[in-house]
């Protein structure tokens, strides 16, 4: 059954996680305003949602129906102001880097209605300093969802030094209205999901920078031998390198400890634009949207 509380949902960006984000919202009820500053890009990520739809009528997951009425939720706006004018939550799904986000919580605090909740899609940056750019600091909070949104089931809710605790409750209820399992964690650099994950990433490219073994070889021993579903090499290619290197970079900046230190190898590949998927080549070459290998020589120091 429907969050009473909230009906009106804004997500701001349409990417990779702000169309998932739209999509998930769209289909449990809400009205949703998907908001962007480039048409094209609202074009592109109603053509994903409704390929991603498709997909679950396929499956039968959903019908026919249920797609034509999820469609139907969501309007488009590249007006910030019209998007948000009665919006009752507001999610930031828009690059991981720190100006950009100050700016739009600041533009967000102006322009919302006094109840509206500002919640942060934000993989690792302060939730806490997010809020500070804002006269509303017990409304903000971290609404950290998973690629892909409307599969993955946890949300990781994160808690600004000031965010109330009512804030908390009402993220926490519409994530289960979701359909996700909320998790509440607080606010330190990469929260509890990358501060473990992180890490872990960077020390697979670290074995393969210092030629302990090929990429193949680290995702099988990852696989077969620890029991992940995707070895760390095509997480990391499946996340985007460059969302992996911010990440890190937040947590050494925040934590002031060396072992967080991006590897000098993803920080060549990002200069590269070898990103992943999103740009087709990473430690996987995606081609024709076959997985492959690359040459192991070019990952060597």
């Amino acid at each position: 059954m429907m969050n009473q509380t909230m009906k009106k949902i804004t997500i701001i960006g349409s990417g990779t996680m702000g169309n998932g984000i739209a999509h998930l919202f769209a289909q449990n009820g809400f009205q949703v305003n998907l908001m962007d500053i480039s048409e094209d890009a609202l074009s592109r990520a109603l053509k994903t949602i409704e390929g991603n739809l498709d997909r679950q009528v396929k499956k039968e997951i959903i019908s026919q129906q249920d797609k034509a009425d999820t469609l139907s939720r969501i309007q488009t706006h590249t007006d910030l102001k019209q998007a948000v004018s009665q919006a009752e939550l507001v999610v930031e799904a828009a690059s991981e880097h720190i100006p950009i986000k100050l700016k739009i919580f600041q533009d967000l605090d102006s322009l919302c209605p006094s109840g509206c909740i500002l919640a942060s899609n934000t993989s690792s940056i302060s939730i806490t300093k997010i809020a500070a750019a804002t006269k509303r600091p017990k409304q903000v909070i971290g609404m950290h969802f998973f690629n892909p949104v409307p599969v993955m089931k946890l949300v990781e809710i994160i808690n600004g030094y000031a965010t109330s605790a009512e804030t908390t409750q009402k993220i926490t209820q519409t994530a289960q209205t979701l359909g996700k399992v909320p998790t509440v964690v607080n606010d330190y650099p990469g929260f509890a999901a990358n501060r473990i994950l992180m890490p872990m990433l960077n020390e697979a490219f670290y074995t393969l920078y210092e030629g302990v073994a090929g990429v193949s070889e680290i995702d099988t021993v990852m696989k077969l031998g620890m029991g992940h579903p995707m070895g760390p090499l095509q997480l990391a290619d499946f996340v985007g390198l460059d969302i992996c290197l911010d990440i890190l970079k937040v947590m050494h900046q925040g934590l002031g400890n060396p072992k967080y230190a991006p590897c000098p190898l993803l920080i060549n590949m990002v200069e590269a634009g070898h990103l992943g998927i999103k740009s087709g080549i990473g430690f996987y070459d995606y081609a024709a949207g076959n997985k492959a290998s690359i040459v192991a020589e070019r990952f060597r120091q």
